[in-house]
């Protein structure tokens, strides 16, 4: 009787360890599927390398969320530039970060208290903020949720190298964001070395999120095109190929008309324009070591600039 009241409790325990194990695998599909590099940073506790990150000038207002299981992390409101090359925040959502020691003995790093990613780690004193603490946190371990904004507006213009004409759009008055990427192709999710290969059919384009209170959609067509060569057939300076055509990407009728108009008035000033309009497609985004390229590097375009035309 004793042996088989053991092999009973042998077997209950057996079934709950599978149970216990199948619960974790199940909280474990819960998370967002992760790319490699995600994985690397995220789950080994790899590092992005300084400024090349998407958010390090997101000025937007929003909340960062873990990119493993979207727990909210971080207020807009409690990040600021300590020119570190990653994004820092002097506070955390209550309870939403963990501190821990690092590996190295010397440091301390963050973790994600729902799902214990790595985000990056914790300093202290430094004198940045009235706070004297910066998270310095890898873009790749958040993703951003922007708060709403009905004044916003999206607009898509390609002028050639997407570094260069992001560069003179993200500076423009009432512009609130940009990011860079690929439009008016027929392969989904490309890849910049697949753009370089001249046969997907993408533009290279910038997406510029305005406030329809500060400037208008006519205020951004004026800077396009005195930003770069619209009579250049071939590319834009020397960057030659499909990929750098001129074109606006409209998305109703009355950009087109906006467009038009403007194509008309250097018609009018003896410019061949070269500028193709074409509908809205699918945007798709770039790899994140282009998004506000020549902000991390400090330089301007060598292919875009400014000349006062209207």
């Amino acid at each position: 009787m004793k042996r088989l009241i053991y092999l009973l409790c042998i077997a209950l325990m057996g079934i709950s360890c599978v149970r216990s194990q199948n619960k974790i695998n199940n909280e474990n599909m819960n998370y967002n599927k992760l790319t490699a590099e995600e994985e690397r940073v995220i789950l080994h506790k790899g590092t992005e390398a300084p400024y090349t990150g998407e958010y390090i000038n997101n000025k937007r207002k929003g909340v960062y969320v873990c990119k493993r299981c979207n727990t909210p992390l971080y207020n807009s409101s409690d990040k600021f530039d300590s020119h570190c090359g990653w994004p820092s925040f002097d506070d955390e959502i209550k309870g939403a970060v963990k501190r821990v020691p690092d590996a190295d003995g010397m440091r301390t790093e963050i973790i994600c208290n729902n799902c214990g990613a790595h985000l990056g780690h914790v300093f202290l004193n430094e004198g940045f903020t009235a706070k004297e603490t910066r998270h310095c946190v890898n873009s790749i371990s958040l993703k951003f949720i922007p708060e709403e904004n009905k004044m916003i507006k999206k607009a898509y213009f390609a002028s050639g190298c997407f570094w260069g004409t992001e560069y003179y759009f993200m500076k423009a008055k009432g512009v609130a964001h940009t990011s860079v990427g690929f439009m008016g192709g027929h392969v989904d999710h490309p890849s910049y070395e697949q753009v370089c290969q001249k046969n997907t059919g993408h533009l290279e384009t910038t997406e510029v999120e305005y406030d329809t209170s500060k400037t208008t959609y006519e205020d951004l067509v004026k800077l396009f095109f005195e930003t770069h060569d619209f009579t250049q057939t071939n590319g834009q300076g020397p960057d030659i190929g499909p990929q750098y055509l001129s074109c606006i990407f409209y998305t109703d009728e009355n950009e087109k008309e906006i467009a038009e108009k403007y194509i008309e008035i250097l018609e009018g000033k003896g410019y061949k324009v070269a500028t193709m309009l074409k509908p809205l497609s699918t945007f798709w985004k770039a790899e994140d070591y282009h998004q506000q390229y020549y902000e991390h590097k400090g330089t301007k375009p060598y292919c875009h600039v400014y000349k006062k035309i209207f």
